[in-house]
């Protein structure tokens, strides 16, 4: 995926398509240097976290139309910018992440020992 890698040094898997996330909506926590928010955390939203970012002026929830954006309910996958997440760490109320699909340059803004404290690992199927 555009030679970009994740915080486990291997290649950016996808976050999530629907919804569609990602700095260019292409399903991706990718990013560039245009992305001042540094979009680059795959989590999985909790109610407890959408309200958290609705308090702190980020509503997630609501559906905006004109930004192609269906809104997040509990259980959706997104890309969510690194100081956010960490914010929300520090809060209490941070969701689970996938490593796999978390870009490298979160590890600016938050530590691999902090990411794989919330790192979210699939049940294995027998």
């Amino acid at each position: 995926m555009h030679n970009q890698q994740n915080v486990l040094g291997s290649d950016l898997q996808l976050c999530c398509q629907n919804p569609i996330t990602g700095f260019f909506r292409d399903g991706y926590c990718r990013t560039n240097e245009q992305d001042l928010g540094i979009h680059t955390v795959c989590a999985i939203v909790t109610q407890e976290f959408l309200t958290y970012s609705k308090q702190r002026g980020n509503d997630l929830m609501t559906a905006r139309p004109e930004f192609d954006f269906p809104g997040l309910k509990a259980g959706d996958k997104w890309c969510l910018c690194a100081s956010r997440w960490l914010e929300a760490e520090k809060a209490g109320v941070a969701p689970a992440v996938v490593l796999e699909s978390t870009h490298h340059r979160t590890l600016d803004v938050v530590d691999l020992e902090t990411l794989n404290r919330y790192a979210y690992r699939e049940a294995l199927v027998h």
